[in-house]
């Protein structure tokens, strides 16, 4: 066997090597249950008598929260490595559903959506370090498509157990998040099989890699710019997170499962569009795949707006959701590139900056619109802040490919 031979044998047993998949499921485990809380919200704003203020702050506290911990999450998984930080996030996570499982008051629940939205930014920088640390640059984008299909199954399997235990076992939604307790544990002990990086690819090989726009310094232009862009993407889909599904029920006539059902559908593609995402960035370029995707996402949700009907509204809804996540290997792997490798776990800390900076305000300032507007004018406006933010990566964000 020549070396071109052995290294492309050694790449694919990486990428399905059992800490890998480990990593994959681990993925899925610490989002399942803290996705449920947008389908739940029409159900928690009538059971805790909410207003849209109300909602806002459900949606804004944990976010506030994950952006004072998000950097000193990733500079903490730089220097103690991945695994304990991951194995702290599970942990959360779990403890998170425990007590979404006994929440009776509006504060016991925004505690517990706190945890389970805190243990993803805790999880995601060393994850997505270690995912990045073990594959070559050309592999990077199929690897993290790969990982980032485990989380969009969770986001999916929340909304979706959600739809079958509540309306198929007449579960309520608090023994749903009891149920997500013992998977979620079971993810923790997962980790003791899971290999540090040093053990799964050698200093030789390593030093072999070529890699595109080697950057020295973290904040570096490029990295401002995907930066900037993420955080007004993140602002406009901040706007919909509280009031799309309440807005569903109450103007549509939606039923809290027939949400669910879209919710867990559009993610669940994402089993599929995260790999082909990842291989299909890896052939055409990070930046032009990316644009295309964002385009195609944007398109699709201002769409869904437009129509009218249960069956368009869904389709074009999930359509959008589908072109979002075919993107996300390749923001990934953006992410990685503009970052030195030493620091790659603030890098990717960094990334979630954006959505913890922009969901808070995001948050109020559609409860505002609510009370003043309506509903429907939060949707047109986050369309507006869409395009506009596509426009900010492409002009900004310069890579050779």
């Amino acid at each position: 066997m020549d070396k071109t031979e052995e290294n492309t044998s050694s790449r694919l047993r990486r990428l399905m090597s059992g800490s890998f998949i480990l990593m994959v499921i681990t993925h899925t485990l610490v989002h399942a249950a803290g996705n449920m809380r947008t389908t739940l919200f029409p159900i928690l704003k009538d059971e805790f008598a909410l207003t849209n203020q109300q909602v806002g702050l459900i949606v804004a506290i944990p976010s506030l929260i994950q952006f004072l911990v998000s950097v000193p999450s990733g500079m903490i998984s730089d220097k103690f490595g991945p695994k304990r930080i991951i194995a702290a996030s599970i942990l959360i996570a779990a403890i998170g559903a425990i007590l979404g499982s006994v929440s009776y008051t509006p504060w016991m629940y925004i505690i517990a959506s706190t945890l389970l939205t805190f243990n993803s930014t805790l999880y995601h920088p060393p994850a997505q370090s270690y995912v990045s640390d073990i594959t070559s640059p050309s592999d990077r984008s199929r690897a993290l498509g790969i990982w980032h299909s485990g989380g969009t199954t969770g986001v999916s399997l929340g909304p979706l157990s959600i739809s079958l235990l509540m309306g198929v076992f007449a579960l309520t939604w608090r023994q749903v998040y009891g149920f997500w307790i013992i998977p979620t544990l079971l993810g923790l002990v997962s980790l003791y099989f899971v290999k540090p990086s040093s053990e799964m690819i050698g200093d030789e090989e390593r030093e072999s890699w070529y890699e595109k726009d080697f950057v020295d310094t973290l904040l570096n232009r490029n990295m401002l710019f995907l930066l900037l862009s993420s955080t007004v993407r993140r602002f406009g889909g901040g706007l919909t997170t509280g009031f799309l599904s309440i807005w569903l029920a109450e103007s549509q006539g939606w039923t809290v499962g027939q949400v669910g059902l879209m919710l867990g559908i559009s993610s669940l593609l994402g089993i599929v569009a995260s790999p082909l995402g990842g291989e299909l960035a890896s052939r055409f370029g990070e930046k032009p795949w990316y644009s295309g995707t964002l385009l195609g996402s944007y398109v699709f949700f201002a769409l869904a707006f437009l129509a009218r009907g249960f069956w368009p509204f869904f389709l074009l809804y999930v359509a959008s959701r589908f072109f979002g996540i075919l993107g996300m290997p390749a923001n990934m792997t953006l992410t990685a590139r503009f970052s030195p490798r030493r620091q790659r776990g603030v890098g990717f800390a960094l990334s979630s900056i954006p959505m913890n900076v922009a969901m808070p305000v995001a948050a109020l300032v559609a409860a505002y619109i609510a009370d003043n507007y309506g509903l429907y004018p939060i949707f047109i406006t986050t369309a507006v802040i869409y395009f506009i933010s596509l426009g900010i990566f492409q002009l900004g964000v310069k890579v050779e490919d």
